[in-house]
């Protein structure tokens, strides 16, 4: 299933779990995505980040935010 809002996240991340937890707490669905389980997942995050290594890059409804709550 895909949804309008993807987390390009990795484990132990903060801010990752911040902005999870906003998503989930608002009802708001989620696609999310460990970069660090694939070197596919890292491409897509630093092609939609424009090459910045900051997680989370969160795409919602087609707008790109990188980072969470100042992170």
């Amino acid at each position: 299933m895909s949804h309008e809002v993807i987390l390009f996240t990795k484990p132990g991340c903060p801010y990752c779990a911040a902005a999870k937890k906003h998503y989930t707490d608002n009802g708001i669905p989620f696609d999310e995505i460990n970069v660090k389980e694939s070197a596919a997942n890292m491409e897509k995050a630093l092609k939609v980040s424009g090459g910045q290594r900051i997680v989370p890059v969160i795409v919602d409804h087609g707008k790109v935010t990188l980072g969470f709550g100042g992170g």
